[in-house]
């Protein structure tokens, strides 16, 4: 069996590194992220390394398969969690930042040291509401799908629990 014809009968499973082409989009119809076939995004599968209601759906999928792939939050980023909200005074902040509802920011657990991403949620008189969610928690989550590579993952790979890329610039 020749290498080309191993590869094409080769099927999306744990332990391959998957090149996809997506769209993502959410219910309005706003295309909020994608990868092109010619600059896939590459992960490993089986290793968590992408939201498991799609990793779930790729598996089985062979080079050259396209689907739409519509994943509820519970396999998702979850549902928003109304205890992952928190008020800060706006001392806490540095002087030269200008706060708006929507921004996101960059915080570090001062107890953990763990970074952790915020938004703003609102802006009141005793400081700014951060929203902890992921962005996309409680969202349905709609991904056309394409696996435009497939390939074994060599033992590094599985070691680290992620696929490595040649670096490349844009």
């Amino acid at each position: 069996m020749t290498k080309d014809l191993m590869d094409q009968e080769m099927a999306v499973a744990d332990g391959l590194v998957v090149s996809l082409a997506y769209s993502l989009r959410l219910d309005d119809g706003e295309e909020i992220d994608s990868a092109a076939g010619d600059d896939p995004l590459v992960y490993l599968h089986g290793a968590q390394n992408i939201i498991p209601g799609l990793e779930q759906a790729l598996t089985g999928l062979k080079v050259g398969d396209a689907r739409s792939v519509s994943v509820k939050p519970v396999d998702g980023y979850g549902d928003v969690d109304p205890d992952a909200f928190e008020l800060v005074p706006y001392d806490a902040f540095p002087a030269d930042v200008d706060l708006e509802e929507g921004m996101g920011l960059r915080m570090v657990d001062s107890s953990t040291g763990q970074q952790m991403d915020a938004y703003i949620s609102e802006l009141r008189d005793d400081g700014a509401l951060l929203d902890l969610n992921h962005p996309l928690a409680g969202e349905t989550l709609h991904f056309n799908v394409e696996i435009v590579g497939l390939r074994r993952a060599t033992t590094d790979e599985i070691a680290h629990g992620h696929a490595h890329t040649a670096d490349h610039t844009h």
